[in-house]
């Protein structure tokens, strides 16, 4: 067996409480999908920096330029960045896909406030610890979005590959399935089809073509480094762990607050 299909073995247990998590079954009206999609927006802007964050290291962005040496891992890595950052939206229109989530927040009148503060606070030179204090961020999406900093931060190539690979990209289709089979049994399409382009535009990629990419991808960085191996497994079970508590935390804001709404009835 080779080490990518003994690393997804490992995750299987995991990807399972993804697959069947209870998070599917909250989502029964639109003002639900908002507040999924209010938390959730943060993990849609945090993989941005995984992604660039591979870009800097597999291909050099410095100027004046200088070649790499990696051709092969360098075309993963753009042509995935290619994509998030200036895929075609439901128009035809070129924008990234965290824009087009954007959209989706505003069709459904999700509150997109706190996602702008948040990020013109970065802009502004905040930390993001700084940033999600002035919005009040909950525990669980800032610590989600603190594990992808800490990634991002190791210089580890590998390992942020790891938990882009394992954590985003191998474990969206299956858990964006479930959204769009939940929402279709319980809502109108037309009353968020920007977000189930959004959806249905992952699931098109990254099951057929970035999925298997950032596996190569993977493969290509780690060789036969043993050490490597083991980081891409650790990393890899802690952002899906760190992906379902994001989960359990959205569950259990959604149930609170149909609570409130049946007493307040």
């Amino acid at each position: 067996m080779n080490r990518l299909k003994a690393i997804e073995l490992q995750l299987e247990p995991l990807r399972d409480q993804l697959k069947s998590h209870p998070l599917y079954s909250t989502l029964s009206n639109m003002n639900d999908v908002a507040v999924f999609m209010e938390k959730h927006v943060f993990a849609v802007w945090d993989f941005m920096s995984l992604l660039k964050a591979l870009q800097n290291h597999l291909t050099n962005v410095n100027v004046p330029w200088t070649p790499k040496g990696k051709g092969s891992t360098a075309r993963f890595i753009n042509e995935i960045v290619m994509a998030e950052e200036s895929d075609v939206n439901e128009l035809g229109e070129a924008m990234s896909h965290y824009e087009m989530y954007i959209d989706a927040m505003d069709q459904v009148h999700a509150n997109t406030s706190p996602i702008g503060l948040f990020i013109n606070a970065i802009e502004n030179g905040d930390s993001i610890e700084n940033a999600a204090k002035k919005i009040n961020l909950e525990a669980p999406v800032l610590a989600f979005i603190q594990f992808t900093m800490k990634v991002v931060n190791s210089n580890k190539p590998h390992a942020i590959a790891s938990a882009f690979t394992f954590g985003r990209e191998d474990v969206i289709p299956d858990m964006f399935l479930e959204i769009i089979n939940q929402s279709k049994t319980k809502n109108d399409d037309n009353s968020y089809s920007k977000l189930l382009y959004y959806l249905n535009r992952h699931i098109e990629l990254d099951g057929d073509e970035h999925g298997p990419i950032s596996l190569m991808m993977v493969d290509e960085l780690c060789g036969e480094d043993a050490t490597k191996w083991d980081d891409v497994l650790e990393t890899a079970k802690d952002a899906l762990k760190f992906r379902l508590k994001l989960w359990d935390h959205i569950t259990e804001t959604i149930v609170q607050l149909n609570a409130k709404e049946v007493q307040n009835t």
